[in-house]
């Protein structure tokens, strides 16, 4: 998208900048959802292996974990950009190239979280599963990660809205996201003030509907398990402390 020069105004007014906002924010969003599932599914598959019994397979997440948390994801866009096509012959589009590098970094951030709520599960547990004759697959699926979900939940919030900041790189390959936009604008002459205050308030407004998302998956998930997630009230003594309590909704 090229504005002439000439034609933009020194300050641009909302409804002007507007509309090429929402083209990048667009792009912005296929990039945050075709990176979700993509790291999600290695988040569980990678945390789920890192507890394997085989050293070889331990060994394998733990080279994925080191090389993706210990390189710059901009790194990591630039090699399957610009490299990857000397090794395999064929350039990825732009878009996809960065769902896969997002996908691919923030996957690794995720698969700790699985790894962790899932060690977090009590003992017993696992040794009641046991006990009722359930196969590991039966004992992790029906027992433990419905638990683990409970923990996973507000952490993978933060990997959620990580995810969707570090989409706001995918700019340096070419793609043509709410940054590239707001790029372009401020480069035609408009007033750099209004263009990044309405990007950040775009970004401010996705990922409070992450927030959304994700608290409602975390009561209704606490729910499954006998559990709630309740509001904290806080009441003022007359000696002035302050004492905090549950809900009723929460107690049981």
């Amino acid at each position: 998208m090229m504005i002439p020069y000439a034609a933009a105004p020194a300050l641009g007014t909302v409804t002007e900048i507007w509309p090429y906002l929402m083209d990048g924010a667009r792009v912005t969003v296929l990039v945050a959802l075709g990176a979700t599932p993509v790291a999600l599914v290695l988040a569980f598959v990678v945390g789920l292996l890192s507890r394997s019994r085989h050293v070889w397979i331990r060994g394998v997440v733990r080279v994925y974990l080191e090389l993706f948390r210990g390189t710059s994801v901009i790194v990591q866009m630039y090699w399957i950009f610009f490299a990857m096509p000397a090794l395999t012959g064929y350039r990825l589009d732009p878009i996809l190239a960065g769902i896969v590098a997002v996908g691919l970094h923030m996957g690794a951030y995720g698969s700790e979280v699985v790894r962790g709520a899932i060690a977090a599960v009590p003992r017993p547990q696992w040794e009641a599963a046991v006990a009722l004759n359930f196969s590991p697959f039966q004992c992790m699926v029906r027992v433990i990660l419905p638990q683990a979900w409970v923990g996973m939940v507000p952490a993978l919030n933060n990997n959620w809205i990580e995810l969707l900041k570090v989409t706001s790189l995918v700019s340096v390959i070419s793609v043509a996201d709410l940054i590239a936009e707001s790029n372009t604008l401020r480069n035609s002459g408009y007033s750099p003030l209004i263009v990044m205050t309405m990007v950040m308030v775009v970004y401010l407004v996705l990922a409070l509907a992450i927030t959304t998302i994700m608290r409602f998956l975390e009561r209704r998930a606490a729910r499954r398990v006998g559990r709630d997630v309740a509001p904290v009230f806080r009441t003022r003594r007359g000696d002035g402390s302050v004492k905090t309590a549950p809900s009723a909704g929460g107690l049981s």
